[in-house]
Order: C-alpha cells, then sequence, then structure tokens
C-alpha cells in the first residue's frame, strides 16, 4: 500500500470517529438511554453493540451502517456471533473443538444440543464466552411443560442463554394465548435464573402476518430476542425477515439472524437489517474474513 494510501486511510478512520462521537453525542442529548461507557466496545461499535443498536433504532435508524464507528471489524463480528454446532452426529472432540474456536475468536457464545451443555460450560468457565443451547429443538411441537423443564434442567448445568422454539403449529392455527404463553413459561424459568430467551419463530414457514404475530407475542412475553431459524426448516435468515423483526420489536429486543450466514458478506447485510446477534456454523471463517478486509 502507498503512503498516499495511507494517510487518506487514516484521515477516513479519523473522520469515522469524529461522525461516531458526534452521533453518540447527538443519542445521549436525545435521551435515548446510552451509557457513557461500554465495558466491551470501548463506545466504538455502533452498528454491532446491542445497546447502542437500540439506541439508534430509538433515535429514529431504520438501518445500521457496519462501517460507522468501527475500528475493528473482525473483534467486533466475533463478539456478536453465536459459534453454532446442533447436528445430531457431533461428538464430544468437535463439541471441544467449538469451544476452543469460541474462546480465540471471542464469540459471544457456543450454540450446542442440551446434551453437551454440561461439558461447554466446563470448557468455557472464566471466559466471557456463555453457553447457549435450544429448547423444544427444532420442531418446536414439545409440550410446554416439557419445555420449561427442559430450561430448568439446561440452566442448571451451566446454560445462559436459551433459544427456544415456539410451537408453530399453534401459531398457525391462530392459538395466539398458547404461543404467548408457551414462550411465557420458558422466560419464566430463564430470566429468574439470570439467562435470557431467544424466540425461534422459523420464519421461513410463516407469512409475514405470521412472522409479525410471532414476534408481538415474543415481545408480550417478555423474551429477550427473537430469531429468523433453527437452521433445519426449509430456509434460513434473510435481510427482509431481518429487517422485518426489527422494525415489530423495535429498540427493546434483540434480533438473531440465524440459518445459511456463511460469508462475512452475509454477516454484515444481517447486522446493516437490524441484527444484533448471528447464529452461525461458519463463525471462523466469517472472522477470517473480516480480518482480511482489516479488521
Amino acid at each position: 500500500m502507498s503512503a498516499g494510501m495511507n494517510v487518506a486511510q487514516a484521515d477516513f478512520d479519523r473522520l469515522v470517529d469524529l461522525i461516531t462521537q458526534e452521533v453518540m453525542a447527538h443519542l445521549a442529548r436525545s435521551g435515548v438511554g446510552v451509557s457513557s461507557e461500554c465495558s466491551t466496545c470501548s463506545r466504538q461499535c455502533l452498528s454491532t453493540c446491542p445497546e447502542r443498536v437500540s439506541a439508534a433504532f430509538a433515535a429514529g435508524a431504520s438501518r445500521i451502517s457496519t462501517t460507522l464507528g468501527v475500528r475493528r471489524p473482525a473483534a467486533e463480528i466475533a463478539a456478536m456471533i453465536d459459534h453454532t454446532l446442533l447436528k445430531p452426529d457431533a461428538t464430544k472432540d468437535q463439541i471441544r473443538q467449538l469451544c476452543q474456536e469460541a474462546r480465540e475468536y471471542g464469540f459471544a457464545a457456543v450454540c450446542i444440543n442440551p446434551t453437551w451443555v454440561g461439558l461447554a460450560a466446563d470448557l468455557l468457565r472464566g471466559t466471557p464466552v456463555a453457553v447457549c443451547t435450544v429448547i423444544g429443538f427444532p420442531l418446536g411441537a414439545t409440550l410446554t411443560e416439557v419445555k420449561a423443564y427442559e430450561s430448568e434442567r439446561a440452566i442448571a448445568l451451566g446454560a445462559r442463554e436459551l433459544d427456544m422454539v415456539i410451537n408453530i403449529g399453534a401459531l398457525k392455527s391462530r392459538e395466539y394465548a398458547w404461543v404467548e404463553e408457551d414462550i411465557r413459561a420458558v422466560v419464566n424459568v430463564a430470566h429468574p435464573r439470570g439467562a435470557i430467551v431467544k424466540v425461534i419463530i422459523e420464519a421461513a414457514l410463516l407469512t409475514d402476518d405470521e412472522k409479525v404475530k410471532a414476534c408481538t407475542l415474543a415481545k408480550a412475553a417478555r423474551a429477550d430476542y427473537v430469531k429468523t431459524s433453527t437452521g433445519f426448516g426449509p430456509g434460513g435468515a434473510t435481510v427482509e425477515d431481518v429487517a422485518l423483526m426489527r422494525r415489530v420489536v423495535g429498540p427493546e429486543m434483540g434480533v438473531k439472524a440465524a440459518g445459511g450466514v456463511r460469508t462475512y458478506e452475509d454477516a454484515k447485510a444481517m447486522v446493516q437489517a437490524g441484527a444484533t446477534r448471528i447464529g452461525a456454523s461458519a463463525g471462523v471463517k466469517i472472522v477470517q474474513a473480516a480480518m482480511g478486509s482489516g479488521g
């Protein structure tokens, strides 16, 4: 790279920092709840920090640029990724490797089947990487009482994040009270124990009206996130679905894009559409591509 190009990049970085500072100052003056400190991002990650993304949406943003204030794209995208291995034939050695990669690359969480929660919790103890597991997975047709019990046992074994599948058939039957209570049963187990709940709506099986209703019910049940897909359905995350889900839940909830997010470009597109978490089995590939882009 030439000296001229280095100077131009340095000028660009300074300009980005100035713009970021002005945006954050405006948000603070507007009273939209942006704290003055962020222990994980040094106030530079408007595009990836869930708190700041929510504040930006509350201030009227409809989309977020992944370049605004981002100094280290690899580290920041890694901090949004749930490093995922949910295949039924996943082995103990593969779970160990998943956890090692999560520690090495700084992923937000590992997302694994419940049978591996205890192992992952042991391997990740003392690290910032959370253990996430799935509830009522992948069909969502498990009895509500079973989902609640599964949640309780998973948390006891060390899970701190629960990705539960809604009762899809009940939703499509317009049994909305049933669906809301199904979600709330898991939330009521998780929140008192310090765990968060992400509600998988399996968007590929729903009409747009049903997606809106599913997100509305998840919000009413006090879930923490809505999530696009299990990765085992007929389709994965789309930019359109993420944007729709963000519009419905507003700034109060997270949105997780999962299923088919395989490249850094895919991940950036989901963040631009409003995602605050990415579920991916290709997390290492995504972060390595971000490193190649300058992170």
